[in-house]
């Protein structure tokens, strides 16, 4: 028997139409080709419980990306609820600028004891774009504080290529999607590229484990020419999430950590997508032992349930925003929603949870039945490559699996299969021709194998019919 509906759902089928009509009328969405939603089903979820969303016509579809990869618990966990419930009691909101309140305090200290050694202060702010700005700012700021004069010329960022760091102007400086980023050139400072290991597609033709990992030195002599002017480098750890899923070999991170430590260039990690348990630790920095000098979360750190962000930083570099009022040395930054109580006490309560069900240690069987279930995908004719790492993944769809040659563009291949896979109830979204799964920690097995039945049938289907359509027409 399948579970009861929400209240108010199915909505009446004028109520449908006019939300549609409504939304083609005034909304704008977010990455996505307006001229071509009119053309799509518009999904429209009015609920959802645990990992399932659904919509105004009461159909099902399993969240297999976390809502955009935020989602952590489920939704309506009740725990989430009552903590969201309890604070508005209290204060739906109030500014840090010259205030405190409870929620924000008790969070900078659950996360500075629960982040990497070191990282004992916590500045608050709303999404990840502007957890990375906060981060970039405060690194350019430290170095220009110096009592040394020769450290105050450490003003350049390095980043790394097919980087996605946000979309707010200093985040898309450091950014290195192309397709994302190319556009805004003209409006963006300057930071230094270098490469990130994609190692399906080598830039330098080489292959694990023999390459000896032959793009770090790259970053290597960049900072033996640069390092003197250098202020900081920033990094996705192990996964760069919107290039794809690029999962970095292991003892990469490391690598880059002991490069910049030797260059006195601060290490910023942007752990908004892998934060929180994605990879399998809290903190993706924990698996290699790396310590970064900034930290950056986002998404998952109020359980998905609202917008929040934190950068993490050290003691010492604190410590360099501090003086006399006539020194200037504030931190001149902020948000009108800066720790805002609603959402610190959800994550409150979200690390609650973390804790109390010790769920890192329960999602482990889940990471391993995930990498056993997603070797089989590598069978299928169309895909070139599986990448995984936790329950974060993404399987590269190609044209010719020989050659890794990629589909067309115009084929919008990973596009069809996601639409088809929502005919079957199953919410996911493509990077390009990759499709990206990233369920939410709460996952069962029963609906992490329904995901990828799911994904893997929708794959063949598509991919037939794309492969038959080219035969057909040559």
């Amino acid at each position: 028997m399948s579970p009861p509906q929400p209240p108010g759902i199915p909505f009446p089928p004028d109520k449908i139409q006019d939300l549609v009509e409504a939304d083609h009328r005034h909304l704008w969405h977010p990455f996505t080709q307006m001229q071509e939603w009119y053309g799509q089903p518009c999904l429209i979820v009015a609920a959802a419980e645990g990992c399932w969303l659904i919509d105004a016509e009461g159909r099902r579809y399993l969240d297999g990306v976390s809502s955009l990869w935020a989602n952590v618990h489920g939704h309506r966990r009740k725990e989430l609820d009552e903590a969201i419930r309890n604070q508005l009691d209290r204060v739906a909101h109030t500014t840090l600028l010259g205030l405190a309140h409870p929620a924000a305090i008790e969070l900078a200290r659950e996360l500075a004891a629960s982040a990497p050694k070191g990282l004992t202060r916590v500045f608050f702010s709303d999404n990840g774009s502007t957890a990375v700005e906060a981060a970039l700012k405060i690194a350019f700021q430290y170095w220009e504080q110096q009592k040394d004069e020769r450290k105050r010329t450490k003003r350049r960022i390095v980043s790394f290529r097919n980087a996605y760091h946000g979309d707010t102007l200093g985040a898309v400086s450091v950014g290195g999607v192309d397709l994302f980023h190319e556009r805004y050139r003209p409006l963006l400072f300057p930071s230094a590229k270098v490469p990130y290991p994609y190692c399906y597609r080598c830039h330098l033709g080489l292959a694990r484990p023999g390459c000896g990992m032959a793009c770090a030195d790259e970053l290597e002599d960049l900072l033996e020419r640069e390092g003197l002017s250098t202020a900081a480098l920033i990094i996705e750890p192990l996964v760069q999430g919107a290039a794809g899923m690029i999962v970095a070999p292991e003892g990469f991170l490391k690598r880059v950590e002991t490069i910049c430590r030797k260059h006195e260039v601060l290490l910023i990690a942007d752990e908004v997508a892998v934060g929180f348990g994605r990879t399998g630790t809290l903190f993706a920095c924990e698996q290699e032992n790396v310590r970064p000098d900034l930290m950056a979360l986002a998404k998952g750190i109020a359980g998905g349930y609202l917008p929040l962000a934190a950068t993490l930083t050290t003691e010492e570099i604190y410590e360099a925003f501090l003086g006399e009022v006539a020194e200037a040395k504030t931190f001149f930054h902020g948000h009108t929603f800066t720790g805002n109580p609603l959402a610190c006490a959800a994550a409150l309560a979200s690390l609650e949870i973390f804790r109390r069900e010790r769920l890192l240690e329960r999602i482990q069987p889940k990471i391993r039945h995930f990498a056993s279930r997603l070797e089989a995908f590598r069978e299928l004719e169309s895909v070139g490559d599986v990448r995984r790492k936790g329950l974060m993944a993404g399987i590269e769809l190609v044209a010719d699996k020989e050659t890794k040659r990629p589909y067309p563009v115009d084929k919008r291949v990973a596009v069809k299969v996601i639409l088809e896979a929502r005919r079957r109830g199953l919410v996911i979204r493509p990077l390009g021709d990759v499709v990206v799964l990233m369920p939410p920690l709460a996952v069962t097995i029963e609906e992490l194998d329904r995901i990828l039945d799911v994904t893997y049938e929708s794959i063949d289907i598509v991919t037939r019919a794309v492969r038959a359509e080219g035969k057909g027409k040559s």
